[in-house]
């Protein structure tokens, strides 16, 4: 791999709390940061579409997540995302031919201490160098065919379908 187009859609891997009330925002992507401070061996863009909760995403927002990986003229494509419904998002996008994408997100914020953040982004990027093109979805540890996985909610993690 020798470029990496990265699309955001904001999450909680982007979220910055003010307050002990739990109040947040989505700040902006971090994982332009985290890579190059990891000092990577690629090129990479990231393309920041959306800044939302992935509770609060719709058909129009996974609409343009597809055509925003459509467009771009690289195969490898990694989509930081929510997790909430990063499983719904994945299996809109299984059909895009001749790409890898893999999704990826954090259960804690980037900027939290012990966040999952750069775990799950270093998961993400061994997976859309390795796999065959399809969709994957690389949290927990793992990579999991979104046909086949979903989020616990009451775990806080990703598990079998």
């Amino acid at each position: 791999m020798q470029h990496l187009s990265i699309v955001t859609t904001g999450g909680t891997i982007d979220k910055i709390y003010f307050d002990d009330k739990s109040d947040y925002k989505i700040g902006a992507p971090q994982i332009g940061e985290i890579l190059s401070q990891l000092g990577v061996a690629f090129a990479f863009d990231v393309i920041p579409i959306l800044r939302k909760d992935s509770l609060h995403m719709g058909a129009e927002d996974r609409a343009l997540v597809r055509s925003t990986i459509e467009a771009q003229p690289h195969r490898h494509v990694l989509v930081t995302h929510g997790t909430d419904t990063m499983v719904e998002t994945a299996r809109e996008l299984a059909s895009i031919p001749g790409k890898v994408i893999v999704l990826t997100g954090a259960l804690n914020p980037a900027r939290f201490q012990g966040s999952d953040a750069v775990f799950n982004i270093g998961c993400a990027v061994a997976a859309v160098q390795t796999l065959p093109d399809g969709v994957y979805i690389a949290m927990n540890g793992r990579v999991w065919d979104p046909a086949k996985v979903r989020k616990n909610r009451d775990a806080n993690r990703f598990e079998q379908a």
